[in-house]
């Protein structure tokens, strides 16, 4: 089995006559080997590189025609690519001229590549099917594509502040030291250490120095991180992400679930767990929405300090919120007690891949040593912009700008529930992207089904319960409403609306909602 990677060229014109692969010499001999024949032109560029694999079976025109016919089927190739000429490939690959050639001209006949005289030979802009069996799907998956995305945790994307970023990006570039274009320091960039120390202290009542603060790529890099730190058994809070609980599996800790009501965890049940570290979201609790009470906030800490314990704070949604003075971290209660995680994936946006960790001080090296010697995780350049756009006030703005637009949405999925379907609650609504729609007995399943027939795509209560939970689990709908664009919102909430299940018999529906699940809300 030969494997390659191939080089694609620019666009040149040639001289071959058409219906012919457009590199092919005039004057070159069959067989000619591929270093006996001339140089590239002058201004030909180099192109793209692409992955070719002969398998080694049949001839090597077969094998060749294979390779060509799985990178385009695989989408590898696209439509309109233009491939090497005949001397480029058969030079990469090891075969003679004419084996090339012959197979060019064999998917030029079977409508593979296209062929033109000054356009080279390129894959043709209709091909075979990604699958085989792509075209013969039921029409009626097809018609149950997704439509509306109301999953949590996502921000609007259209919101991203593109030109105070590009401001930021060309002052970073600019002043940036020459050691900034280097492999990294794996604490992650000073100049962003120093910023997000002043930033943390101020907006979230962080209490810490640049020396212990580690950037990491998000939440998840920063938990896989601890998993190589910690050990035992983590108490968690028994309605969560799943994929946070398989990070902590994954690195051979125990996971043990804490009971979680209107006031959050319930630290009482911590002792009981056998735990050394417990997992919380204070600011607002995911999904059910609430914040740690203040007596659990101060409850939790005592624990951490009589137990050596450790609290790992995800500040989730800390800087959302509406009704009132966002939450403190509760880091700033016992810094040597707290490991601290923050991220841009809801501020700003996931694509940008930055957070950080502010760590007691005597974890810092050992986060570090897993982490390892260099930053292979979060750009450099994007450390060096983040900090120019927090200190120039920009990150500030945007989020007191998404505040008003989330809290707007917010306050439209309200009203629309409250008039449509006024014997559903929506709660957790005080802060964050998302709010929990909390349903009568046993119709969970029911409404995602009514969902996904309405073309939304949200998730219920019952997929964050933690699996050894010991308390009856409860129904509901967790509703985010950071991602639909403006266009689309209304539309995504009567289509939720619709999906929602009926009072049970024996409640009476209130007046305003008769005769309108169906339609929408009065003007």
């Amino acid at each position: 089995m030969a494997e390659t990677w191939v080089n694609t060229p620019g666009d040149t014109p040639t001289d071959a006559p058409p219906g012919t692969p457009a590199d092919t010499p005039a004057d070159a001999p069959p067989d000619t080997p591929a270093d006996a024949l001339p140089d590239t032109p002058p201004g030909t560029s180099p192109g793209a590189d692409f992955h070719l694999e002969l398998s080694g079976e049949g001839s090597l025109r077969a094998q060749l025609m294979h390779a060509l016919q799985e990178a385009i089927r695989s989408g590898r190739l696209a439509p309109g690519t233009r491939l090497p000429p005949y001397r480029s490939l058969a030079g990469d690959l090891g075969i003679a001229r004419n084996t090339v050639a012959a197979a060019y001209a064999e998917l030029v006949e079977e409508g593979w590549l296209t062929a033109r005289q000054g356009s080279g030979t390129r894959v043709a802009r209709r091909t075979a099917p990604l699958h085989p069996d792509q075209e013969r799907r039921p029409q009626r998956q097809m018609r149950r594509r997704l439509v509306h995305d109301l999953m949590p945790s996502s921000p609007d994307a259209a919101a991203f502040p593109r030109a105070a970023w590009v401001t930021s990006v060309r002052s970073a570039v600019a002043a940036a030291p020459n050691d900034a274009f280097g492999v990294g320091d794996p604490r992650g960039r000073v100049e962003l250490r120093e910023t997000l120390a002043e930033y943390l202290a101020r907006a979230r009542g962080v209490r810490t120095e640049p020396d212990r603060i580690v950037v990491c790529s998000g939440f998840a890099h920063a938990l896989e991180l601890l998993g190589g730190v910690l050990k035992g058994t983590v108490a968690v809070e028994s309605y969560g992400l799943d994929f946070h609980r398989g990070i902590l599996h994954e690195a051979g800790l125990r996971t043990a679930p804490l009971t979680v009501d209107s006031s959050g965890a319930r630290i009482d049940e911590l002792p009981g767990t056998g735990a050394g570290t417990v997992l919380l979201t204070p600011a607002h609790q995911f999904p059910t929405g609430g914040p740690l009470h203040p007596d659990r906030r101060t409850a939790v800490v005592d624990w951490a300090r009589s137990h050596g314990g450790v609290l790992v704070e995800d500040d989730y949604d800390g800087e959302f919120r509406y009704d009132r003075q966002p939450v403190g971290a509760v880091q700033g209660l016992d810094p040597d007690r707290v490991v601290y995680i923050g991220s841009t994936s809801k501020s700003l946006s996931p694509a940008l891949r930055l957070g950080w960790m502010v760590l007691p001080g005597w974890l810092v090296d050992d986060v570090l040593a897993v982490k390892g010697p260099r930053e292979m995780w979060s750009g450099v350049l994007d450390q060096l912009t983040l900090a120019d756009f927090i200190a120039r006030g920009a990150y500030d703005r945007h989020l007191r700008q998404m505040r008003l637009h989330y809290r707007r949405r917010r306050d439209q999925l309200a009203h629309m529930i409250a008039e449509r379907a006024p014997h559903i609650k929506v709660s957790g609504v005080a802060a964050g992207l998302h709010a929990v729609l909390e349903l009568p007995d046993n119709t969970e399943e029911l409404a995602l089904r009514a969902a996904r027939r309405q073309g939304l795509a949200l998730d219920g209560l019952h997929a964050y319960r933690h699996p050894d939970s010991t308390v009856p689990p409860r129904d509901g709908l967790v509703i985010g409403y950071g991602t639909p664009p403006d266009h689309a919102f209304a539309a995504a909430l009567d289509a939720l609306c619709l999906a929602l299940p009926d009072p049970p018999q024996d409640e009476p529906v209130p007046r305003r909602a008769r005769g309108r699940r169906g339609g929408r809300p009065p003007e």
